[in-house]
């Protein structure tokens, strides 16, 4: 990723910056084309108002650090409360952050782990689904320690 493309995802880290126009992430002759391939690759997508965009959930983990935790999951899900609960010590001892999404927020992440939850992402790389190995997602946060 190219540092005006990364410059154009992290726009959207601000405090509530859901969908920016085009003139926010800098001079729109200048970055349309950064836009045009974030779109493509469907880590932005186009508002219903010309020129406005809102980064997509793949698009948030293109920006997670290393040890950034994501967590997809579904109110209800014993399995999703059962990980969320063995990933509790492992979070606090290598000082990761989780996020936790509510797939049926999301018609696309529904549609994507709708019978998988949870589905667990260390930074940007898929670590587990239903059920977590903790002595594997351990390693992966140690190999994630550089």
């Amino acid at each position: 990723m190219d540092p005006a493309e990364r410059k154009i995802l992290a726009a959207f880290d601000r405090p509530g910056a859901r969908m920016l126009s085009l003139a926010d992430f800098g001079e729109p002759a200048a970055v349309s084309g950064a836009v045009g391939r974030l779109v493509e690759r469907g880590w932005l997508r186009a508002g219903e108002t010309p020129h406005i965009y809102a980064r997509t959930e793949d698009g948030r983990l293109q920006m997670a650090a290393p040890r950034d935790v994501t967590i997809y999951s579904r109110p209800g899900c014993h399995l999703c409360e059962e990980a969320k609960k063995q990933l509790a010590p492992l979070l606090r001892e290598f000082g990761a952050r989780l996020t936790e999404i509510n797939i049926d927020e999301d018609l696309q992440l529904r549609t994507r782990y709708d019978y998988d939850v949870p589905v667990i992402f260390l930074g940007s790389r898929k670590a587990a689904k239903h059920r977590v190995d903790l002595s594997q997602f351990r390693r992966q946060l140690m190999d994630n320690s550089d």
